[in-house]
């Protein structure tokens, strides 16, 4: 069992940055792959990008690498998404994600949850 609590989302303006943080208690996190997920109002959850265990990093669009970045320390079992140059598109509740086998773009992949942490880009 693994949970998983989102912080850091909040408003920021168009152009501007946030923080996301993802921390995880329950079991062995160095062991499970982290993914990011957004959902807008009325959309799908779409995949943002996923870490796996070693650090290597699967992106949902070049659009997004090219503007946020995501890492994990394994020693403070946590999963951080910074996200930069936002734009009104980017408003969704964004959520981490876990599971035992590699990184997957798939939310029916992942076994755990966060809660969800808002993101509102004005514009």
């Amino acid at each position: 069992q693994l949970q998983l609590i989102e912080s850091g989302g909040g408003l920021a303006q168009t152009g501007g940055s946030l923080r996301l943080s993802c921390a995880a208690s329950g079991d062995s996190f160095a062991t499970y792959a982290l993914g990011w997920f957004r959902q807008a109002p009325g959309k799908e959850r779409e995949f943002v990008a996923a870490i796996n265990w070693r650090g290597g990093v699967t992106w949902g669009s070049a659009s997004l690498k090219g503007r946020f970045s995501v890492s994990r320390e394994n020693t403070n079992n946590s999963i951080y998404l910074q996200m930069n140059s936002l734009k009104p598109e980017d408003t969704a509740i964004y959520f981490c994600a876990a599971r035992r086998l590699g990184a997957s773009s798939s939310p029916s992949q992942y076994n755990y949850w966060g809660q969800g942490t808002q993101v509102t880009v004005s514009s």
